[in-house]
């Protein structure tokens, strides 16, 4: 039985359903259990087929099954009308549609998985935000591309999904100083690791930050980390850690009914 995590804004939505879906309730197997909606992974295609279509079902989709994008990390946002292909997907990490019963959703383990609507427009996002993508402004591109849909960023809620947070994600000096070379209050989403002295970052503090720089007010966070979840969620920075040769990925989505 699928179980999402909610935003308790976007739940209180009368049109609009959605879901930040943990590793449960589906039929894969093995490093893959079991709700891995991933094409890219090494999964069974027919379980991943199927997992993507209890959620679809999951959210009352009318429109075929979850629709995402080929994520690369970029700075890319793509508004859609209607299915895409499931082979040569477009590349793109956001998502943007006004089109009723289709649902649109974003892979991730690890990175921040954001939910997007404005319910006076009918028009609804997802993206994919990781530090590159974050950095390279993902999510000012997904509010923009809703903006050309007849939203407005100041009646646009977001909700920030599980991500890997600090406490699990040591980065290097040299990261750290990229990210406060332009913006010395960058700093304030690093703190220091006692026993290694190296610096974690705050994922999900940082695309809160950029969410409210682009004017987005009305932004809650349902960020529990993913890394220290194994239960509930995949994680690619863990599967590293334990010498995994791949490993699944949760899918965040939204509909407008």
């Amino acid at each position: 039985m699928l179980k999402p995590i909610q935003a308790e804004s976007l739940a209180n939505l009368s049109d609009i359903r959605h879901g930040f879906f943990t590793r449960q309730g589906g039929v894969s197997t093995s490093l893959y259990a079991s709700l891995n909606c991933g094409p890219g992974s090494s999964d069974d295609p027919a379980h991943v087929r199927e997992n993507r279509a209890r959620v679809a079902n999951h959210l009352g989709a009318t429109e075929g099954e979850v629709v995402t994008l080929y994520q690369f990390h970029s700075s890319i946002a793509l508004a859609i009308e209607g299915q895409v292909p499931a082979i040569n997907r477009p590349k793109a990490d956001a998502i943007v549609t006004r089109t009723p019963g289709l649902a649109i959703g974003t892979l991730t383990a690890d990175c921040a998985p954001v939910l997007f609507a404005d319910p006076a427009a009918r028009v609804v996002g997802a993206a994919h935000a990781g530090w590159r993508g974050a950095t390279a402004g993902i999510l000012e591109a997904a509010i923009a591309e809703m903006e050309r849909l007849g939203g407005r960023r100041e009646r646009i809620l977001a909700a920030i999904g599980p991500s890997i947070n600090q406490a699990a994600y040591e980065v290097g000096l040299e990261f750290k100083a990229a990210l406060i070379m332009d913006t010395p209050e960058n700093a304030c989403f690093f703190h220091l690791s006692e026993p290694t002295g190296r610096p974690h970052f705050d994922l999900p503090g940082y695309v809160e930050s950029r969410l409210k720089a682009a004017g987005v007010t009305r932004i809650e966070r349902q960020s529990p980390c993913t890394y220290a979840n194994e239960s509930k969620f995949f994680s690619f920075r863990r599967s590293q850690h334990l010498r995994e040769i791949d490993y699944g990925r949760q899918i965040s989505a939204i509909v407008v009914a």
